[in-house]
């Protein structure tokens, strides 16, 4: 009796003791866990379970910003070619941001990041056809480039990259991607022939170096060893890929009120003015002219290479800087998809270039043979708005040498029907979309009937702007 007794007052006593400890940490009086040193990625235990109905998911910059980096490392996993063993793949079209970029801005009265722009196939990362790719490029001479596409070289090759070209990193990224989409689209899906031709093919691109470059870094491991003669790539002047259909007023008005937003929020963030007045101290001129100079698009060129932050006689430039800039960046996003501003500057940015997408899929899907394979190769001002028009508002602002895919499939039981597949970096987001998320509700076909996004594109997108055509939503306030 006695033990029993003993064995109870023990039990009762560590219950005890273990609630005094929970009740400790839950009012902050005893920490749970130490701050490191170097201020990376520390867990706050704030709360023992965080409230999902009011607070969104904890920010963290550092982690955000190697996403966005995209360094090629193991091997990707895709959903890309995923269908029922009766479904046909009939087509493909792809849209990519360029790869990894010096920066297009330098921080004033500060030394350029020392990023080598010669490609080196000994030098990491590397690809194991980065020798061979560079060897074709040499040969390009019989392509077709439009316009001044011609005068751009193949690939970058400057000891001391130029502002805004493209590094061996960012030719990597997209020899994976090319290599990844051969292996499902060509090697399993048979979507070309051997003897494919330049009909078949539909190839566009900016006139920016790095966007050529990228197309046929992707290209060239997608198709190896292409013949230069089927390649006709076409110049796109426009950012958004609007074409002929550029002349759009209130496009303008929402992508002004967006802005306005976006100098709103900054204005509003203490904290990081705060950090740019320091910031603008260490390299010694005016906080103005720092905003103005967008250090973050330096700074991630720096974090992205593993290349220390510049200093000066003042100072240095820490990663409590880089992060509070990229914690905004990330809140502007945030805040982005709750306003819609940026929405309804999307769906009118965007529909010459989805308006000419659905328009392909449908003759294809009526049995023309051409134009089966499209790459656009664009910026993140051409997907980040694809991707708001579509409805993926959970999808992350483009990586570096992102890829947004539209599949097309026909249904070998009923070859009338067909059906796509939506996919951003190998995630199928087609039920994300806004036309076919109801219909994941009701449907047993991992797809989306063609004619969903066929109706979004054609007649829905005009909606919000009480209006039926393209025309009409440029030039029509919405209500």
């Amino acid at each position: 009796m006695l033990f029993r007794n003993r064995f109870l007052f023990l039990l009762a006593l560590a219950a005890l003791l273990a609630f005094l400890s929970l009740s400790l940490q839950f009012l902050h009086l005893i920490p749970v866990n130490p701050v490191r040193e170097d201020g990376l990625n520390p867990k706050s235990r704030k709360r023992i379970m965080p409230d999902l109905l009011t607070e969104p998911p904890a920010i963290d910059p550092v982690y955000e910003a190697q996403v966005y980096c995209n360094i090629p490392s193991i091997a990707e996993r895709s959903m890309e070619g995923h269908a029922p063993h009766y479904f046909k793949l009939v087509s493909v079209q792809v849209l990519i941001r360029h790869g990894d970029r010096y920066p297009l801005y330098a921080i004033p009265k500060t030394k350029r990041p020392d990023i080598d722009c010669m490609l080196v196939p000994s030098r990491k990362p590397s690809h194991p056809q980065l020798e061979a790719f560079i060897k074709h490029m040499s040969k390009g001479s019989a392509a077709q480039m439009d316009g001044s596409l011609s005068s751009l070289p193949h690939f970058p090759s400057h000891s001391l990259c130029e502002m805004g070209e493209l590094t061996q990193t960012g030719v990597v990224q997209h020899l994976r991607n090319g290599q990844l989409l051969r292996e499902i689209y060509i090697n399993k899906h048979r979507l070309l022939p051997s003897d494919w031709t330049a009909k078949q093919l539909y190839l566009e691109t900016t006139g920016k170096s790095r966007t050529l470059q990228s197309a046929l870094a992707l290209l060239y491991t997608f198709l190896p060893d292409f013949d230069w003669k089927k390649i006709n790539m076409r110049h796109q002047w426009s950012t958004i890929f609007c074409s002929g259909s550029c002349d759009c007023p209130m496009r303008n008005h929402y992508l002004e009120e967006e802005q306005r937003r976006q100098y709103s929020l900054r204005v509003k963030n203490s904290n990081l003015e705060k950090i740019y007045v320091d910031m603008a101290k260490i390299v010694g001129i005016p906080t103005r002219q720092l905003r103005a100079s967008n250090p973050i698009d330096s700074l991630l060129c720096y974090f992205c290479h593993n290349v220390s932050f510049p200093c000066t006689k003042a100072g240095c430039i820490g990663m409590e800087h880089f992060k509070v800039i990229k914690r905004h960046q990330l809140e502007d996003e945030r805040e982005r998809q709750e306003k819609k501003l940026y929405f309804l500057y999307a769906l009118l940015a965007t529909h010459p270039l989805l308006n000419q997408t659905v328009n392909r899929l449908q003759r294809i899907a009526e049995g023309k043979k051409e134009e089966v394979f499209v790459l656009y190769s664009a910026h993140d001002v051409t997907l980040s708005p694809v991707l708001s028009a579509l409805g993926i508002t959970e999808a992350r602002f483009p990586r570096f040498a992102a890829r947004l895919v539209f599949e097309l499939w026909q249904d070998g039981k009923r070859p009338k029907e067909h059906f796509i597949r939506i996919l951003y970096n190998g995630a199928d987001v087609t039920f994300q979309t806004s036309f076919c998320r109801d219909h994941y509700k009701r449907s047993s076909k991992p797809m989306c009937p063609l004619e969903k996004l066929v109706n979004f594109v054609k007649r829905d997108m005009f909606l919000i702007f009480n209006s039926t055509s393209y025309y009409d939503a440029c030039h029509r306030r919405a209500l």
